[in-house]
């Protein structure tokens, strides 16, 4: 079944700058966190966060080489990891949306070792956010053990 990402692309093209500029700035001020750092299916239950569920590693994949869902994720990392030291995500994020982004990278650090792509900014983002942890209901979901690496 091929990954629908589109739903992901209309959510994010309205509001892209302003994400940009909210994490450039530090502080997110407005909703976006569900489709622009999306969780693995089953750990949002509202309704919002699971019609921007990923749906499996598969899907996580194809989110991550679409050219440009992958080229944002990265980038959005990427303007993370420039308060890494600085801010915790919680400062950034709110507290539950910190919570979001941990198990954000969590998949898609997964996603990218299980794809033979570069991991570094999603473990860089684990690291320097959450403490070294790669959360646990995702490997659960993704049915990985505690302390399975993919290859």
């Amino acid at each position: 079944m091929a990954a629908d990402l589109h739903r992901f692309i209309e959510a994010q093209d309205p509001v892209y700058a302003q994400v940009r500029e909210e994490l450039v700035q530090g502080q997110k001020r407005t909703h976006w966190m569900w489709f622009i750092f999306p969780q693995i299916a089953g750990l949002g239950q509202s309704t919002i966060s699971r019609r921007y569920a990923i749906e499996g590693l598969s899907e996580a994949a194809s989110y991550l080489n679409h050219p440009l869902l992958g080229a944002r994720l990265l980038e959005t990392t990427q303007l993370m990891l420039g308060w890494a030291r600085r801010r915790s995500a919680a400062a950034i994020l709110g507290g539950v949306d910190a919570l979001k982004f941990c198990s954000s990278m969590a998949l898609f650090e997964i996603a990218a070792l299980s794809a033979g792509r570069d991991a570094d900014p999603f473990g860089h983002a684990l690291d320097a956010f959450c403490q070294g942890r790669r959360d646990d209901r995702t490997r659960q979901i993704l049915q990985l053990g505690p302390d399975a690496r993919p290859t």
